[in-house]
């Protein structure tokens, strides 16, 4: 690995002005744009007026957050802290069967919330896991999970579970806690699959690891292994420590809250997107803005949403999968996936990556592992076209940096460079080409959050129309954004 040497303090501080100075331009033209199409969207999507934030109002267009804020509002937070009681009790009085206690609890909070048919159809996907993972091939297991999932996409059963719940919110819960069920039972089943003892892996144990109530509806994603390890050995803090945990996460949570709906009050960046011809018609400067708001926005987003069931599992004596990192500090493709959902990418790493080859294979199964992970992504996701387009350039992005450090890797190569560059140079050299991987991946994003529409308006006006002075300058800034990434990433690497 070419050693890279921290810059001169003053142009590190010079990219780390510009970057944040790029940041907060882009955010004011953003503003701006939004109050001069304000009346426009607010005819057009119905803007909530609330006087929250200067009485400005609020984009209701992103819907992960507008349901899952809804229904925490309404009925998950309250059943977070039933279950933070029933645990800390169990905890104190019944420590012995403390995890079954959350498994009723956890089955009970279900049954609440999605009803009997929901709870039996959590119970049915569950149970058809387990009987085919008797079989112990781990093929005939994935195969089931791909099928359970393909049910919830056929239209006839659709109407059937509509018809089960009195308003869309509660069907898109109960099909929001099957999807996410899935990996939670294709993870048992597989490691019911590769183990030699069968002691924990009784159907008791996958109704625990399934029905464990503060990941069940949005996750995040605990494997199985990890989740089995940390239950029969958690180790809970005394009532002093626990307290200050509690305290602490939650000032956190209501701050990231605060953040996102700020966010969504200044600028209008879902309403903007799902309006073309204001795409079109915006300059540079806020389509750039636009482009940074919606990462920047979906990152807050899932520090809340995973940040909470994150405290109460920690309250449980677990370790969550780290939250997410900051997407302004991301460089690449691989960064991106080791460091946004973590638990996601554990999961694919152990289940899909590593069994069809991984990395330490040949260049072709290295690929091929790489496209069979990134087709379940876009599968479990949903399957639309625009998740199938996402899905490929990442597979491309991830492929060509894979290519690129075999590549610095060979003695030859790597010897003539460090001949050749200083290791400042090396490190501006390393900005430049991740500034490019940086580009595509934002890029990619753009498409995942906002549809292929809003991908092509990008392409034209950056890459095509914009080109060579637009580009350029995407690249130019996204080169200070990869110089402030590679600095933190020496000094908060979690490895």
């Amino acid at each position: 690995m070419l050693q890279l040497e921290l810059l001169p303090q003053w142009e590190f501080f010079l990219y780390l002005v510009l970057s944040f100075s790029f940041h907060f331009y882009s955010f004011y033209e953003v503003f701006l744009v939004s109050r001069e199409y304000e009346d426009e969207l607010d005819q057009a999507f119905d803007l909530e007026a609330d006087t929250m934030f200067w009485g400005f109002k609020k984009d209701p267009m992103d819907f992960e957050w507008t349901f899952w804020m809804e229904w925490g509002r309404g009925y998950i937070l309250w059943l977070l802290f039933c279950h933070l009681i029933v645990s800390q009790i169990s905890s104190l009085y019944m420590k012995k069967y403390k995890p079954w206690v959350l498994m009723a609890y956890g089955m009970a909070a279900c049954w609440f919330l999605l009803g009997t048919n929901g709870l039996i159809m959590i119970l049915l996907h569950t149970s058809v896991s387990y009987f085919m993972a008797q079989f112990k091939n781990p093929v005939l297991t994935w195969m089931s999970s791909l099928l359970l999932l393909l049910t919830l996409r056929i239209p006839a059963l659709e109407v059937i579970k509509r018809g089960w719940y009195a308003s869309e919110n509660e069907y898109y819960l109960l099909i929001f806690t099957l999807t996410v069920r899935c990996l939670y039972y294709t993870s048992f089943s597989l490691e019911y699959c590769w183990a030699k003892e069968k002691m924990h892996h009784s159907f008791l144990w996958m109704l625990l690891y399934v029905f464990y109530y503060p990941v069940l509806h949005n996750g995040p994603i605990i494997t199985f292994d990890d989740f089995h390890k940390q239950m029969i050995s958690q180790q809970s803090g005394g009532l002093k420590s626990n307290l200050g945990i509690f305290i602490w996460g939650t000032v956190r949570i209501l701050f990231w809250w605060w953040l996102a709906e700020l966010m969504i009050h200044l600028m209008y960046m879902h309403a903007i997107y799902s309006t073309p011809s204001y795409l079109e018609a915006v300059s540079y400067w806020t389509l750039g803005g636009l482009a940074l708001a919606q990462v920047l926005f979906f990152y807050v987003k899932y520090l809340v949403l995973f940040g909470v069931p994150a405290l109460f599992i920690r309250m449980d004596g677990l370790k969550p999968p780290a939250l997410p990192r900051c997407v302004s500090t991301m460089y690449g493709f691989s960064g991106m996936w080791r460091s946004f959902d973590v638990g996601l990418h554990n999961f694919l790493i152990r289940y899909i990556y590593i069994p069809m080859g991984g990395s330490r294979c040949s260049m072709f199964k290295m690929l091929f592992s790489t496209a069979v992970t990134f087709a379940f992504v876009s599968y479990w996701h949903g399957s639309h076209s625009y998740l199938w387009s996402w899905a490929v350039l990442n597979w491309l992005g991830i492929t060509a940096e894979n290519g690129v450090k075999r590549l610095v890797s060979l003695p030859v190569v790597h010897e003539f460079i460090s001949q050749v560059l200083s290791a400042r140079t090396r490190q501006r050299l390393h900005a430049a080409l991740a500034s490019v991987s940086t580009t595509l991946l934002i890029f990619s994003n753009l498409i995942f959050l906002g549809g292929n529409e809003v991908g092509r308006i990008y392409w034209n006006r950056i890459f095509w129309k914009g080109w060579p002075w637009a580009t350029l300058s995407v690249f130019g800034f996204l080169y200070c954004y990869a110089h402030v990434g590679i600095k933190w990433q020496k000094i908060f690497s979690r490895d």
